[in-house]
């Protein structure tokens, strides 16, 4: 079988539209991740048993399954949950979003907790001299200082999670993979389809890292300011 490589170009602004909705998916998944993955952290050095055990089973669950099951477990699971007799429209959208922000929570929380645990006890204690209380030296010295250093492993996440989504065709979402095959299915030219599909996955993973350098070297250069 000859490699047609027009059929691939001829999908580009296809490929456009499924890249630019992989992006919406990964980011908004990453937003969720971030608030969860910031609470169970919390919840994860908190002096409250119940918190931190509650926090130590979310995080092992989620880290320690699959990101493939935890997406049918929530597209099968909500409906019952809420008794959606029919489901609502775009309902793998939403279901696909959250399965991915429930599992980047899990990382995100042990990366801002390794970050909280990276910063210098004596910056709590300088922060209480000065009459703060704990969730005030955590919300205006603590966490301030982590979320400079928590950046590049959080642009990892993304990166990872940003790949991940490849898992979303699995329930119909129509992101980059999914299309890609679609498209290598209709044409019988799987091979320029695929690679297609790659380089696209390459150009917006090396748009993601020059955004983490860029914005890590900002809030290097004001910190020196």
């Amino acid at each position: 079988m000859e490699m047609n490589w027009k059929a691939a170009l001829d999908s580009i602004p296809v490929l456009n539209r499924a890249a630019l909705l992989t992006l919406e998916l990964t980011a908004g998944a990453v937003a969720i991740g971030v608030v969860i993955g910031l609470i169970m952290a919390l919840a994860r050095l908190s002096k409250i048993k119940v918190l931190r055990a509650l926090a130590i089973a979310y995080i092992d669950f989620f880290r320690g399954t699959p990101l493939l099951v935890q997406i049918f477990l929530v597209y099968f699971l909500v409906p019952r949950l809420f008794h959606w007799e029919t489901l609502p429209d775009n309902y793998q959208y939403f279901a696909g979003v959250l399965a991915m922000g429930l599992n980047s929570g899990a990382y995100i929380a042990e990366i801002f907790r390794a970050g909280i645990q990276s910063i210098d006890r004596g910056q709590s204690e300088a922060a209480r001299s000065l009459g703060m209380n704990h969730s005030q030296s955590m919300r205006y010295v603590i966490l301030p200082q982590a979320f400079k250093r928590v950046i590049p492993p959080l642009g990892n996440e993304f990166i990872a999670l940003l790949k991940d989504s490849s898992l979303l065709s699995i329930i119909a979402i129509q992101e980059l993979f999914y299309s890609g095959k679609i498209i290598a299915g209709r044409t019988f030219q799987p091979i320029p389809m695929y690679i297609a599909v790659a380089l696209y996955y390459l150009l917006m993973t090396q748009l993601i890292s020059q955004w983490v350098a860029y914005t890590e070297r900002r809030l290097g250069k004001n910190d020196l300011r």
